[in-house]
């Protein structure tokens, strides 16, 4: 089960003045039976600079991997401990296609859940440990950790005995010449 999180929304009255929207539990909770754990979606902008006006609640959409184009995802992502034989039965392309990114898993990779996204992605690593497995390396992070994805192939390992959770910012990017790839 996915851990409740709490979200306080800010916004305007009709006279300007600064209030609170909404306070109470994230709703957009995504799960699969493909991928162990689960994500929060906590908030998403969909071009920028970012609309701070209006009193719609962002999260109240379908959230693909990826955040829409000149757009933003904000989520919290669960890594339970990883358990080899139910790693060894899964398919990373049927769980990244629940989410409009199955074209983005990297087929023959070491890790079923290795992927590349257009994307420059924040990550702060909350509660746990985890390792990020890169094409030929891993580094291994903590609660405290933050790291910095830039288009690169990636997958998290959780190896250990307790879950870890990591607040993820996915800004929708291009390669150093200012393209998108395909697939």
């Amino acid at each position: 089960m996915v851990k409740k999180i709490r979200r306080v929304i800010t916004g305007h009255d009709k006279d300007g003045k600064a209030v609170i929207i909404k306070d109470g539990d994230a709703e957009n909770i995504v799960t699969s039976e493909h991928r162990p754990g689960g994500r929060t979606n906590l908030w998403r902008t969909t071009s920028m600079p970012a609309c701070y006006g209006g009193n719609k609640d962002e999260a109240d959409a379908k959230f693909d991997v990826e955040p829409p184009p000149n757009g933003v995802n904000f989520r919290i992502s669960e890594f339970p401990p990883e358990d080899p034989e139910i790693m060894a039965r899964l398919d990373g392309t049927k769980a990244f296609g629940e989410v409009g990114a199955a074209h983005r898993v990297v087929q023959g990779a070491r890790h079923p859940f290795m992927h590349r996204t257009e994307t420059v992605d924040y990550g702060i690593v909350l509660e746990g440990e985890i390792d990020m497995l890169m094409d030929d390396e891993d580094v291994h992070l903590k609660a405290g950790d933050v790291i910095i994805q830039r288009g690169t192939n990636h997958a998290w390992a959780n190896r250990y005995d307790k879950l870890c959770r990591i607040a993820f910012i996915l800004i929708d990017g291009v390669d150093k010449d200012g393209r998108k790839r395909s697939g």
